[in-house]
């Protein structure tokens, strides 16, 4: 039995993005008043039916945008109708009726699917008056809302209902909650042996993530462009390969602080952020024409404070120096990154060409290894033998300022495997002064532990505790 997919269609700002949100019950889709904020389809499981169903968020039909983007994002509405098995057309009541909704209407009355008008806006009975104007739209099932206020999403939940059953849709496992305010995206979901990975894919504007992800799903799924900051969302796309469950996520690229001009690209790069953070594994996609630069630095950055399993993806390596040998331009590369990301020493690095769809195999290759590789810790005892015969060979120094060594009473392992099906263990280090852990003797720790433990992608995490020895 498959699941029904609704498609939310409409001319710009009449609040698609929020009835998405409220309909999958989280703020994923960015909401503002800016006209063609959502460019992308996004795509999520509805939370306000008794019936499984996915919706998907499309770009405003007909938005005249200020760079470039309008056909591009009529193209994916159209792609999302023509996918889908029911659409809501939605229109802002409170507006008269636009030579782009009559448009839109003539083309969904073209279409076989059943569509509902979604008269968004509705904040008060008054705006209802306004129904004999859109009755000229020619659509006999319709519904007033209020995204915004959550006026009206009972009845457009008992609607849906009628439609996903005539659709054999599925009856779902958790009790509706039409009236539900949406909740913010959290960073942390629970998992299980059957959870899908959640694979971040980030990197500066422009680096190629949607070409990767197009490349990878063999389908113009995310709006590719030359201009920086097309992908405004993190979109979350389901992928299975080789048996595998992914979700893709794919995220805005982050500009530095200083030049994102807008409130929509600020938001953007948090969204990018909390991406990370919500993530199994990363995906930080390397622009090799143009070399690692100090944007890239920085997400980098983010990735290894979070802890992340990471991947290095070089990409437009067809770029690079395509005249010099095969071989040299791999070394040249590798050596490139290695002392430019020198703090994601842990991560492998896949070389590939979004372009010419070359090198994805090595992408699934190194995270089916990372999984793997990540249950690869030593026990107890063998830990503790390792980092006293580490500190035995290269003794701590005496802290300038306390006047005293560090001393390792005992270390354990600690993993948390309910928020990630990559787990990433954490080195408790009981201490005599954890204050005495400088920087640079804990990463000959790290590094003593990695040079036993076979766990490629994953960071080495110490977390040492300060505790009371009497003598």
């Amino acid at each position: 039995m498959s699941t029904p997919t609704i498609a939310i269609v409409g001319r710009p700002n009449v609040g698609k993005s929020a009835i998405f949100n409220r309909m999958v019950g989280r703020r994923i889709a960015i909401v503002h008043d800016q006209p063609g904020v959502t460019r992308d389809r996004l795509c999520a499981p509805v939370r306000i039916t008794d019936y499984e169903a996915l919706v998907v968020d499309t770009g405003g039909i007909g938005s005249t945008l200020d760079d470039g983007f309008a056909s591009q994002v009529t193209q994916e509405a159209d792609i999302a109708m023509n996918a889908s098995d029911f659409i809501m057309f939605v229109c802002d009541c409170r507006d008269h009726l636009t030579p782009i909704d009559r448009s839109i209407a003539a083309q969904l009355h073209k279409s076989k699917v059943p569509v509902m008008l979604i008269l968004n806006k509705a904040d008060s009975e008054k705006q209802e008056l306004n129904l004999g104007e859109f009755a000229q739209l020619g659509f006999s099932n319709y519904v007033f809302t209020s995204a915004a206020h959550g006026r009206g999403f009972a009845q457009l939940a008992d609607k849906l209902n009628a439609e996903l059953k005539s659709l054999g849709a599925a009856p779902c496992k958790a009790e509706a909650d039409p009236n539900a305010t949406p909740e913010e995206e959290p960073d942390k979901e629970e998992t299980s042996a059957d959870s899908p990975i959640k694979v971040a894919i980030v990197g500066r504007p422009n680096a190629g993530k949607s070409s990767l992800v197009n490349a990878i799903l063999q389908d113009k799924r995310t709006i590719v462009s030359n201009v920086a900051g097309t992908t405004r969302d993190a979109i979350d796309i389901p992928y299975t390969r080789n048996d595998q469950s992914f979700v893709l996520i794919d995220t805005a690229g982050m500009r530095p602080r200083s030049k994102r001009d807008t409130s929509v690209e600020v938001f953007s790069a948090m969204r990018s952020e909390k991406a990370i953070r919500r993530s199994d594994i990363c995906l930080l996609v390397i622009d090799m024409a143009a070399g690692v630069t100090q944007q890239d630095r920085r997400i980098g950055s983010i990735i290894a404070k979070e802890c992340k399993p990471c991947i290095i993806i070089v990409n437009k390596f067809d770029l690079y120096c395509p005249d010099a040998p095969l071989s040299a331009r791999k070394d040249a590369v590798k050596e490139h990154i290695k002392e430019n990301l020198f703090f994601l020493d842990y991560a492998p690095i896949a070389i590939v060409s979004a372009k010419e769809g070359s090198g994805l195999e090595s992408i699934f290759k190194s995270i089916a290894r990372v999984q793997k590789e990540a249950l690869n810790m030593p026990g107890t005892g063998e830990l503790n033998r390792l980092l006293q015969r580490a500190m035995e060979m290269n003794p701590p120094g005496q802290h300038r300022v306390l006047k005293k060594r560090l001393k390792l009473f005992y270390a354990t392992t600690a993993v948390n495997e309910k928020y990630t099906t990559i787990p990433v263990p954490t080195y408790v280090l009981f201490v005599n002064d954890k204050r005495l852990l400088t920087d640079s003797y804990a990463q000959y720790l790290r590094n003593t532990i990695r040079s036993r433990i076979k766990a490629a992608g994953v960071p080495i995490v110490l977390s040492p505790r300060s505790r009371v020895r009497n003598d």
